[in-house]
């Protein structure tokens, strides 16, 4: 049977039917999957039941293997459980950070292009995964604010111990590294706005007053409705996004429940500085 897909909303996503994750995938289905992940940006597979290797196959469908870079010993190399509980011997891990929009690992040289959630554990209501399409957000921004941004840096870092959304004072070794506020998206070439409310400490340069509030005009920008979709997870699902083109946070829910999502992610590469003859010169 033929692979199908299905837009998950007008503003990013599609579902894919006819593939069965737990079977080995061809060579010519795996480029099939890459490409629309690309695409799509965020690709959903329903109703799947996969183990830990048909997981790293769909991975390796997509790119590299990048292991957690998490502190927490774990049992289970490639993993990390996305989850309010321990699995098999693995803590999981939700920090509060995750309910406010992030790109994965953004405060290292090489965040990760990517990850593949498969969904195990889901509580009856919230805990949900909004997902923000970042090429909507460069395309839609006012040309002035476009221009304030062209060329600049934020340093973006993570408080492991602090809720780092709160900007208090980072801790000394906290993982930290400058990105271009608008890059080229790697594979696709087109321009993204790079820029996201959990990690984004400020911009290199500025004054500290003029920074926060550029930063809140951006941020106020990116979350707009038009640009998110919300994904209600199912039991089964296994879900990619596009680290490099998408924000993603949390939604809250009961944590009496449990929220178990097992991930893999996939390695990136350090983003590139959207060079200014791709940026539109329409003041």
């Amino acid at each position: 049977m033929a692979i199908e897909v299905h837009p998950l909303s007008p503003v990013l996503g599609g579902e894919i039917l006819n593939v069965d994750l737990s079977r080995p995938i061809t060579p010519e289905l795996a480029r099939e999957i890459r490409m629309l992940w690309l695409r799509h940006q965020v690709i959903v597979f329903r109703d799947q039941s996969i183990d830990i290797d048909a997981q790293r196959r769909l991975v390796q469908c997509l790119g590299e293997l990048q292991p957690p870079r998490s502190k927490l010993p774990r049992l289970n190399p490639d993993i990390l459980y996305v989850a309010n509980v321990s699995v098999d011997g693995d803590r999981g891990e939700l920090p509060e950070g995750d309910m406010q929009f992030h790109a994965d690992q953004c405060y290292y040289e090489t965040p990760t292009a990517g990850a593949v959630l498969y969904a195990i554990e889901i509580p009856r209501a919230g805990g949900n995964t909004l997902f923000a399409n970042m090429y909507k957000a460069y395309d839609t921004l006012a040309p002035a604010l476009r221009a304030r941004l062209q060329g600049r840096e934020i340093l973006f870092a993570y408080d492991y111990e602090k809720n780092a959304y709160k900007r208090a004072r980072l801790d000394e070794h906290a993982p930290r590294c400058a990105h271009p506020a608008l890059i080229q998206h790697p594979e696709t070439k087109r321009p993204v706005l790079f820029v996201n409310r959990l990690m984004a400490d400020h911009f290199v340069g500025l004054p500290i007053n003029e920074s926060e509030a550029l930063l809140e005009q951006v941020f106020s920008h990116i979350e707009r409705p038009e640009h998110i979709y919300e994904h209600e997870w199912r039991v089964g699902d296994v879900l990619v996004w596009d680290n490099f083109s998408t924000l993603h946070a949390r939604t809250d829910f009961d944590p009496a429940e449990r929220r178990v999502l097992r991930r893999m992610a996939i390695r990136g590469t350090r983003p590139h500085t959207l060079q200014p003859a791709s940026v539109a010169a329409d003041l």
